[in-house]
């Protein structure tokens, strides 16, 4: 109504209100009902007329808006609506050229041969260029045709979340850090690392409230950072996910032949023609991925259900092995409890942090909570404060139950009970472990299909990936690439070759939504003054070298405290330049408190972590960026650049800005 009282001084812009108004029928004013009739329809084209009427009626705007204008209206709005109608006729399961290809670049080899030719000043345009809030929310999702159905709340979100991160590892990691990385102090890792990923659970539920969209960090990336930044860091975390979703395959098939047969290539097929480390075909793991990703495609609610059921079966156990650790625990054996040091704990800490990573898949999922204001922000933030606990109990419960230098590096749990006299609990540790592996892939399929239905909403892929189906209300599309590619991966390549494909980009893309963060709280197009920009760039650029600067340092081996005392200062300095600098924008509804504290401490754990990952870690990330710069130079650049580009008339898109 703000929008009205602020038009009816202004005639012009009346005028242009109601023509607006009239345009989108009563979605502005109740979007619920506007969902239940559908966006295009002949509902809408009558109700488009009715409220023009009304808005003329009311208002006496006759001397600009008078009824040869009003009929033109009516008779635009009556062939728009038998256009829509048309439209949501056609059938979801279309292949066309144009379903994938509709952008002006891609319509003839001469108009792609002219796009090509102008890839340089392109690139220039598109790599400052930065979506909005309105252009996520409103006009990407019309790619998508029909809703994604709003059947979340924050009790799904948090079990969806603990779902997804609550997996195999924690039984395996544990394990092995408190043997050979950190000892007892392991409880210390596993605290520090939910830290870490609790402040990346704040970033991502205040952009979840601001901006709830499927895409996730690729949305928030590209409404505050650019196209670019944004294609490279999804792309990446789009890539580990489906490798990732692979391993999880193969390792729920290794899993189960372990418990029938104790041989974990019992269910393989050795072809010897084959490369080594290609060599074992598993059709078992094919099969989970299917199942899995069949179930994530016929709805989000029964996801939902599904996991729920599943995960209170895993609560059981674990509550199981924390009260019986407890009950056979001695103190004794926690001295020493720190036998490696505080380098010991910091380098599991990188290591337990994996057992942390799924909840961004939840974050994804932002789009179909029913109140996002108030689900996302309990729903993550509660889920990780509980995984954190859980996870600190299970790792003291372990060293207690059993001196660090006796625990079994491959099967610590089960080992443990077995010792005790409790040979039987390693079954329920199985059960628990492959419960956890098949609820992570029920998760990670809808978050991964989500991701890849935002990307496509924006072309950055071709467009046919975004439509949602009309009766599951899920990206069927989307789904089905994710879960191809990932069982094509998992029969063919071993757990050793996926193992090393693994890289930095879950760190990575969390660190770059902290900084999103502080550039949406202190920068805004056209009002942040440019003497504030440069001072906020500089108090960036200086936290950021300042983590570079203590994680490259830890990994030289350099253990003198002044060294980190004066870094610590100079991350310290930045921060608090940043914190006397005025907020240009204030979150609407839900926001990370403490800011710039909480994002910057956010973004030196995040980068202190990728530096423990090896050289390897680096080496696959840039190999596969300079891959995915060259398919974005070749497509995804000319197709966006169409799209931003094209007339007004024509535009799907607003807001890009």
């Amino acid at each position: 109504m703000k929008e009205i009282s602020q038009a009816r001084s202004h005639p012009r812009t009346w005028h242009d209100l109601v023509i607006d108004i009239a345009s989108r029928g009563v979605y502005p004013f109740d979007q619920n009902l506007s969902e239940k009739h559908g966006s295009h329809s002949l509902y809408d084209s009558s109700q488009k007329f009715f409220i023009l009427s009304i808005f003329s009626i009311l208002f006496r705007e006759d001397e600009l808006y008078d009824s040869a204008s009003m009929e033109e209206a009516h008779q635009q709005q009556h062939e728009s609506g038998s256009d829509d109608l048309t439209q949501r006729r056609r059938s979801y399961w279309r292949w066309r050229k144009q379903d994938f290809f509709p952008e002006f670049s891609f319509q003839s080899f001469s108009s792609y041969k002219s796009a090509l030719s102008a890839t340089c000043p392109r690139l220039a345009d598109r790599l400052l260029s930065r979506s909005s809030d309105a252009y996520e929310i409103d006009a990407a999702r019309r790619e998508s045709e029909n809703p994604m159905r709003r059947c979340l709340t924050w009790w799904d979100l948090l079990w969806l979340s603990f779902g997804s991160v609550v997996g195999s590892g924690v039984f395996v990691i544990t394990g092995q850090e408190a043997r050979t990385g950190a000892g007892p102090a392991v409880v210390l890792s596993y605290a520090i690392s939910g830290v870490s990923a609790l402040l990346s659970v704040l970033c991502y539920a205040e952009f979840g409230v601001e901006i709830p969209v499927a895409g996730g960090s690729f949305s928030y990336l590209r409404v505050e950072l650019g196209d670019f930044i944004a294609f490279i860091a999804a792309g990446n975390i789009l890539l580990e996910a489906i490798v990732g979703a692979a391993g999880l395959g193969r390792s729920w098939s290794s899993y189960l032949a372990s418990l029938v047969k104790n041989d974990s290539d019992f269910f393989r097929i050795k072809v010897d023609s084959f490369a080594k480390g290609f060599d074992l075909l598993d059709p078992v793991a094919v099969a989970v991925l299917l199942v899995a990703n069949g179930i994530a495609m016929s709805g989000t609610k029964r996801t939902s259900w599904l996991n729920l059921i599943t995960s209170i079966v895993t609560v059981c156990v674990i509550v199981f092995i924390v009260v019986v650790g407890f009950t056979h625990s001695k103190s004794s054996n926690l001295v020493p409890f720190f036998p490696y040091g505080a380098k010991g704990v910091v380098q599991s800490a990188a290591v337990v942090y994996w057992s942390y990573t799924g909840f961004d898949m939840v974050a994804n999922m932002a789009e179909e909570t029913e109140k996002p204001s108030r689900d996302i922000p309990i729903g993550l933030v509660g889920s990780m404060s509980m995984i954190t606990v859980v996870y600190c109990l299970m790792a003291l419960a372990l060293t207690m139950m059993v001196k660090y230098t006796e625990i079994d590096v491959n099967a610590a749990y089960s080992v443990a009970f077995a010792q005790i006299g409790m040979k039987w609990a390693k079954y329920l540790v199985g059960i628990c472990a492959l419960k956890g592996m098949t609820t992570s892939l029920l998760v990670g399929s809808l978050g991964q299909a989500r991701y890849t239905t935002q990307i496509a909403r924006s072309h950055m892929i071709p467009p046919w990936f975004a439509l949602v189906h009309p009766k599951t209300g899920t990206p069927i599309n989307a789904t089905l690439l994710v879960t191809i590619l990932s069982a094509i991966i998992s029969f063919f390549t071993s757990l050793d070759v996926l193992s090393s494909v693994f890289s930095f980009a879950t760190l990575f893309i969390f660190m770059l939504v902290a900084v999103a963060l502080l550039v949406r709280r202190y920068y805004v197009k056209d009002v942040t003054p440019k003497t504030r920009l440069v001072k906020f760039t500089g108090f960036l650029f200086v936290i950021i070298a300042s983590s570079i600067g203590v994680s490259a340092l830890w990994n030289a081996g350099v253990r003198g405290w002044i060294p980190y005392a004066v870094i610590g200062v100079i991350w310290f300095i930045g921060t608090l330049g940043l914190a006397l600098l005025p907020k240009s924008r204030v979150p609407k509804v839900w926001g990370v408190p403490l800011v710039p504290w909480l994002p910057s401490f956010s973004i030196a754990m995040n980068l202190f972590l990728i530096g423990s990952l090896g050289y390897v870690a680096f080496l696959r990330f840039i190999i596969c960026t300079m891959v995915m710069l060259l398919y974005y130079l070749f497509v995804g650049l000319h197709a966006t650049y169409d799209v931003a580009h094209q007339p007004p008339e024509q535009a799907k898109f607003e807001g890009e800005r």
